[in-house]
């Protein structure tokens, strides 16, 4: 970190809906922060670098916000950047196809392309992340990495090649909070009384808030109240997601996200410890509950659940997102089940695939799914709820 003097330095990539919210929490929030904004677009990049620091003035927080252009392909000028900026943490925001993209197309479509799950387009997340650690690496920096591109398989893909950003954000975290105000109404306390600690993969936290249920999907939780381990129904826990505590989805979901890394940056700048929920700590699948202070990231399991038997969790998991598995060697393996619904609607077929061939395989997917849309026309409305 920067000597206590100066206020932490930290790099956003990606101007997108995630970063941009992120960048207002951060600039607005008590602790002073120094931001770099930077995607492919300058004056993207330089709009809402200003906005973020106009914004934060209006609120009496006057916070040094700079615009970047900056490609990702070009690692050795991201490098370049990176050695000038010498950022404490860097945030990256961006994925070749965000995840939410198929909410633009009908409802209709929508519904039959979702049933491939998030781990066949792992290549739209992984390629930019891939890009990105390289020229970390090559800039010999220290920044501690903050992924949001599906960071539980992105973090585990790139750890076989020694290039993991140090932990992912949302997912895991995006169920927690309305677990823990679920299991208080459960036990007629106050949800600062709750605390939770749960293992789990993408695939549950997406699943159980849309859906209120987690029947047949692993997952580990535990529920303690005032320090103590209750019982609690989970089935009742998880109805109440998809009922009196249903929230808006889609684009505008996104702030529960963004909430979520600002959260867990605040808790890696900081010198207390505190606890948190976050996906792929130092490449490990899936999400963990953790405990985080400046610089440090340790697993914190419920008792009784050993490393292996969390990873075990998430790696089951992990199948039903559309990820058989991933090799040490870095290749990646793909679920015929849900790869089979890419082939019938895009014409896209890909077994496997190796992290170093992550943008060749991501350059194939984003051209046949805009021919996809392109046939199907209709753009729907309105995200989801």
């Amino acid at each position: 970190m920067n000597p206590a003097t100066k206020s932490p330095k930290l790099l956003l990539i990606g101007i997108g809906d995630v970063t941009i919210r992120l960048a207002h929490l951060l600039a607005t929030g008590d602790q002073p922060v120094d931001l770099v904004m930077a995607g492919r677009s300058l004056e993207r990049a330089t709009r809402f670098a200003n906005l973020t620091k106009l914004s934060a003035s209006n609120l009496g927080r006057f916070r040094d916000v700079e615009a970047l252009a900056l490609d990702l392909t070009d690692i050795d000028r991201t490098a370049a950047e990176i050695r000038r900026i010498q950022p404490d943490l860097i945030f990256m925001g961006a994925s070749i196809q965000a995840a939410r993209a198929i909410m633009d197309i009908s409802p209709d479509a929508f519904r039959k392309l979702d049933q491939a799950q998030l781990g066949p387009w792992l290549p739209m997340h992984l390629a930019l992340n891939y890009e990105l650690m390289q020229a970390v690496r090559l800039a010999e920096s220290r920044a501690i990495v903050v992924n949001a591109a599906y960071p539980d398989a992105v973090g585990p893909a790139l750890a076989t090649i020694g290039l993991a950003p140090h932990v992912g954000i949302g997912n895991i975290a995006n169920v927690v909070p309305g677990i823990t105000w679920a299991a208080a109404q459960e036990l007629d306390a106050h949800p600062s009384e709750i605390d939770i600690s749960l293992v789990c993969h993408h695939y549950f936290s997406h699943h159980v808030h849309r859906f209120g249920e987690a029947h047949g999907i692993p997952y580990r939780l535990a529920v303690s109240r005032d320090g103590e381990e209750v019982a609690v129904e989970h089935d009742a826990i998880f109805a109440r997601l998809a009922a009196n505590l249903r929230r808006q989805g889609g684009k505008d979901g996104q702030q529960v996200t963004a909430t979520s890394a600002a959260r867990l940056i605040w808790a890696l700048l900081g010198s207390e410890t505190r606890r948190v929920h976050s996906p792929a700590p130092a490449g490990l699948p899936g999400g963990y509950p953790l405990r985080v202070s400046r610089g440090q990231i340790d697993v914190v399991l419920p008792e009784g659940l050993s490393q292996d038997e969390a990873q075990d969790v998430n790696r089951r998991a992990q199948k039903l997102d559309g990820i058989e598995r991933i090799s040490p060697d870095g290749t990646v393996v793909f679920a015929r089940e849900q790869m089979s619904v890419l082939n019938d609607l895009l014409g896209y077929d890909c077994d496997r695939i190796n992290v170093v061939d992550a943008r060749d395989a991501a350059t194939e997917l984003k051209a046949k799914y805009e021919r996809y849309v392109e046939r199907i026309g209709s753009p729907r409305s309105a995200g989801l709820v």
